[in-house]
């Protein structure tokens, strides 16, 4: 192991003790935020597989964390499924309808591929209203859920064991993305970003790998919209606005695209800044929030991850 590794590997390790000791000198609320930072995280990580490993743009990803979690809600409330079971299947449902989506989407990139999936994040939030649709997804009214009690009579409140148990997740799928992007599989994805015809003419299938990018893209937002329907207790179509899509892409920017631990900072910016920006003045919160952005895009063009390697190339 280099220096480099070592470095990141005592950082990482460092992050995860301070992120286990904040639900215990927090209140509940903030333990909430910050279990839905977590969230957002794992949902801009899928999209960074997408966007910025791949070249993929998608303006859709609202859409898998909606069927994520639906499918959480519609287990725990028609199949008494457990909170827990929930996250592979709704994984596994997301991927499958990623990699369906992506398979027409090959013929399709940049701005037109951004509409595509533009086109399914405007549509979803309908379907869920759909009359025939309703003993699934109750309709308009959508679906009340209970928040998870630690188990093992562990004396901590709903909100504390929810953070750890997201945490733990969360942890699991930054693992699993840094080795994806690391392997073989990660290389052909960036060279198919780079450059796609000297990709092809090397060996890589370039419809399969950015089909099965789709799907381990959807299924990282999918396993997000789960445990969002968990924490909040409550999903509906209004829950799931055209802006959630919105939000995750200017996550991936601000965090800095192509980054594993970007989301994380991306997660952090969709969480607070339209509080901050409604703190400051709640008569022009959006144009505060517009201000956010702007001062990102000018002071780092790279996100925070590019700003903090910037800074620290200078102290070396």
């Amino acid at each position: 192991m280099n220096t480099t590794n070592k470095s990141q590997l005592l950082i990482a390790l460092a992050a995860i003790a301070v992120a286990l000791v904040l639900p215990f000198v927090v209140p509940d609320y903030r333990i909430f935020q910050l279990t839905m930072v977590l969230i957002y995280s794992i949902a801009l990580l899928g999209l960074n597989i997408l966007t910025g490993y791949n070249g993929q743009i998608s303006l859709g990803h609202g859409a898998f964390y909606a069927i994520g979690a639906y499918t959480a809600a519609i287990m725990m409330d028609k199949a008494n499924a457990p909170y827990w079971s929930t996250l592979p299947v709704a994984g596994v449902i997301c991927l499958v309808v990623g990699f369906l989506f992506g398979l027409p989407a090959l013929r399709l990139s940049g701005h037109h591929l951004a509409l595509a999936t533009l086109a399914l994040a405007v549509a979803l939030p309908q379907l869920l209203k759909y009359k025939h649709l309703e003993h699934w997804t109750g309709g308009v009214q959508g679906i009340n859920l209970l928040k998870p009690d630690a188990p093992f009579g562990l004396k901590l409140s709903q909100d504390q064991w929810l953070y750890l148990f997201t945490l733990a997740v969360v942890v699991l799928m930054f693992v699993l993305a840094r080795n994806l992007i690391r392997s073989r599989v990660g290389r052909a994805l960036v060279a198919i970003r780079d450059h796609p015809v000297a990709a092809e003419a090397m060996g890589v299938n370039n419809a399969m790998y950015k089909s099965l990018t789709f799907g381990v893209s959807a299924l990282y937002t999918g396993v997000a919209g789960a445990l969002s329907a968990i924490a909040v207790q409550f999903v509906a179509p209004d829950s799931f606005p055209l802006t959630i899509s919105f939000f995750f892409l200017v996550g991936i920017v601000v965090g800095g695209v192509a980054s594993i631990w970007g989301p994380i900072f991306g997660g952090f910016f969709i969480q607070f800044a339209p509080n901050m920006a409604d703190y400051l003045s709640k008569d022009l919160t959006g144009a505060v929030y517009g201000v956010f952005l702007l001062l990102f895009a000018y002071v780092m063009p790279t996100g925070v991850v590019g700003f903090l390697r910037k800074l620290a190339s200078k102290s070396a």
